[in-house]
């Protein structure tokens, strides 16, 4: 049996480059807004770095809030960008009225961001820790419970 021939296997292969579109679209607009709105970039994070971007200085209390709002910020676009994507070519759709099928794809995005950005807060406040870093918490929390979630409870598999 070839192994694309598993068709779990190849939804999979889909939801993670429709996570990944989201993802990549979640950093941008969150550094973004830590650059350039909501001041709580570094200047040894990755961004800076590589960017060259010129920062506001911040103290880890007004770091670990602005980093924290652009997250939220950020969450509710890539997330939109998220549903869209797996609608139209991860999930089938069905299973519920889009109306609840958008919350609960929201609440269960929601439920893994918040953890994650409360890691970030306290990541960033509590120990210091880069801004790069901690933001990298959100992704690693998401990813373990959403596929199993979307695949088994907002959609139809």
């Amino acid at each position: 049996m070839n192994i694309l021939d598993n068709e779990t296997l190849i939804q999979f292969i889909k939801y993670a480059l429709a996570g990944g579109l989201a993802t990549v679209t979640h950093i941008c607009i969150f550094h973004l807004l830590a650059w350039r709105i909501l001041p709580s970039l570094q200047a040894h994070d990755h961004a800076v770095r590589f960017f060259k971007l010129s920062i506001k200085e911040v103290t880890d209390s007004q770091r670990a809030r602005n980093s924290m709002i652009a997250n939220l910020i950020a969450f509710m676009i890539a997330n939109m960008v998220a549903y869209i994507t797996n609608i139209l070519w991860v999930f089938e759709r069905g299973r519920h009225s889009i109306i609840l099928e958008i919350l609960l794809f929201y609440a269960v995005s929601g439920i893994s961001v918040f953890i994650g950005t409360m890691l970030m807060g306290i990541l960033i406040k509590r120990f210091g820790v880069l801004t790069t870093y901690a933001f990298t918490s959100n992704i690693f929390t998401a990813v373990l419970i959403n596929y199993v979630v979307r695949k088994y409870f907002i959609f139809q598999g």
